[in-house]
């Protein structure tokens, strides 16, 4: 059965090529549509079984980091994208993506077992500038936390050296009020930690992506779009060739939310 991939593209983003071959490499069809023409007929987003929202400097950063694309989705695609998650679509929100997503009011979602709200409330969680105040492009080691509700990063061996993802930003640190980051250690959506040692941007408890309650809308500050290949690795020559036989944890990613769609029917 073919799951189609849609992802969500506006001037400043630069990460949609990978994002499409990452999801075009797990199995997906895939469909660049840009934010106008999806505002103006939001009921394209029904035809989709997976949803991406890339990386890159949306509208230039213009005010904040996704702020502008955030408020544009709030005001234009907010329902139709409330709409997929509830019928059981998986979206990713890879690095600025991640920023839009949580303040669009996607992430972290609505509490457990409750409703989606008609509108977005405002933003309980936020991606600040990095501790050092700097702009960092590195390979990041990370961990995923035994009870994640993430259907993305679920059953991922994130250990050994196949376990990091590249990562460059300069506003990644997640923060939020010791109550909100309480909740999310309760209800199982911190999908992914930086290692110890490793929290470069000094995010709260390592956090490096959150998902919502359901685990399938993960945003996450690393891009796993950008790992799907061993010749990426950057000690790939030095890895082991039976490690270099099985599927580098970006592109598994991609394969746990293609394959999810496809089992649960998402209509």
């Amino acid at each position: 059965m073919s799951v189609r991939a849609l992802i969500i593209t506006a001037p400043g983003i630069n990460c949609d090529a990978e994002l499409a071959h990452a999801f075009r490499e797990a199995g997906a069809l895939v469909d660049t549509l840009p934010l106008l023409r999806l505002s103006r007929h939001p009921a394209l987003v029904d035809g989709f079984k997976l949803i991406g929202l890339p990386g890159g400097f949306s509208y230039g950063d213009d005010i904040a980091a996704g702020r502008v694309l955030a408020t544009l989705i709030r005001k234009q695609l907010y329902p139709a994208l409330v709409a997929a998650i509830e019928r059981g679509c998986p979206m990713i929100a890879p690095c600025n993506g991640f920023q839009v997503a949580v303040q669009a009011g996607l992430l972290p979602g609505p509490p457990p077992g409750g409703e989606w709200p008609p509108e977005p409330a405002q933003p309980s969680v936020a991606l600040s500038i990095n501790s050092n105040a700097t702009f960092r492009d590195c390979w990041t080691p990370v961990e995923v936390p035994e009870d994640s509700a993430c259907i993305w990063t679920r059953g991922i061996d994130f250990d050994g050296p196949q376990g990091v993802l590249p990562s460059a930003h300069g506003e990644g640190r997640f923060i939020s009020a010791d109550p909100m980051l309480r909740q999310l250690g309760l209800s199982r959506q911190i999908a992914l930690c930086y290692r110890e040692g490793s929290n470069f941007n000094g995010s709260s408890r390592r956090i490096a992506g959150i998902c919502d309650p359901s685990g399938l809308v993960l945003g996450l500050m690393p891009h796993p779009e950008r790992f799907t290949r061993w010749t990426q690795h950057p000690e790939w020559t030095r890895l082991d060739p039976a490690l270099r036989s099985q599927t580098p944890p970006g592109l598994q990613m991609f394969r746990n939310a293609v394959e999810h769609a496809a089992s649960v029917g998402v209509a």
